[in-house]
């Protein structure tokens, strides 16, 4: 099994892809099953939300159209921050969803990648809010699959690397509230388009992970466009399993499925 569970097309606001381009992509590349996961963030972006309605339907245009070449799964990526809960909580009652990232890309409507949540601290002190804000979250919001990229702010720290064992005590909360819960974490593969020394999540977070004894994962590259589709996923697998994972999963109306990886 090969799939792909991080996706994004024009659907999201910030790719421009057509999602046919990508399905075809994924035949050509040898994907199994791809989970589309398109962006919604409310708070900042409001505006330029997904737009079920037409997502959905596209979705089930291309599960007709490619019926018996490729497995697709309607997933999404929800963008949660406290103070946003309800609202996601009103989308995932309204849609039949399979798979649900909930990831976190801003803090009090501060964005990080315009340095925006940055700005007026210490490196410290952006580190240590950003995975206190993601505990939050996952105390306080329960439909979804997996944590997303849970270290991305390592992509927007224009003061370099911060050591894993300064946030390995608010990391260790974190996946033991997911574990406790039945969720699970992904892996990010554009790690390797974002030039990061370290997987995404860390190689010392996901061991962690693994001897909390977390077994829901999934693999995504987080692609915008259809070159990045499958990015170093099979590379990955052999990381996963050098750390001691065994299994992977795919989603089947918000139910894992176990992989060999």
């Amino acid at each position: 099994m090969l799939a792909d569970y991080h996706v994004h097309t024009a659907f999201s606001d910030d790719s421009e892809c057509p999602m046919e381009e990508m399905v075809e992509k994924a035949l050509l590349i040898g994907l199994d099953e791809i989970a589309f996961t398109e962006h919604v963030d409310y708070g900042v972006k409001t505006d330029l939300n997904c737009d079920y309605e037409a997502y959905f339907a596209e979705i089930a245009r291309m599960k007709e159209k490619y019926d018996g070449k490729m497995v697709i799964k309607t997933g999404i990526e929800f963008g949660v921050q406290s103070h946003t809960i309800s609202l996601f909580q009103r989308d995932y009652d309204s849609f039949p969803f399979d798979f649900v990232i909930m990831s976190n890309h801003q803090v009090e409507d501060q964005e990080f990648w315009t340095f925006d949540f940055q700005e007026g601290k210490n490196q410290e002190e952006y580190q240590q809010a950003y995975y206190e804000a993601i505990y939050e979250m996952v105390r306080g919001y329960k439909d979804y699959s997996v944590l997303g990229h849970l270290d991305m702010i390592k992509r927007y720290d224009l003061c370099g690397d911060y050591p894993d064992e300064k946030i390995m005590d608010t990391v260790d909360r974190i996946l033991r509230q997911v574990i406790a819960d039945g969720k699970g974490i992904e892996i990010n593969t554009s790690s390797f388009k974002y030039g990061l020394k370290d997987l995404t999540p860390s190689r010392a977070i996901l061991r962690r992970y693994c001897q909390l004894g977390g077994t829901v994962l999934t693999i995504g590259s987080d692609a915008h466009e259809a070159k990045h589709l499958g990015d170093h996923i099979l590379e990955v697998r052999e990381i996963l399993k050098e750390i001691g994972f065994r299994q992977f999963c795919t989603f089947e109306k918000m139910k894992p499925v176990y992989w060999d990886l």
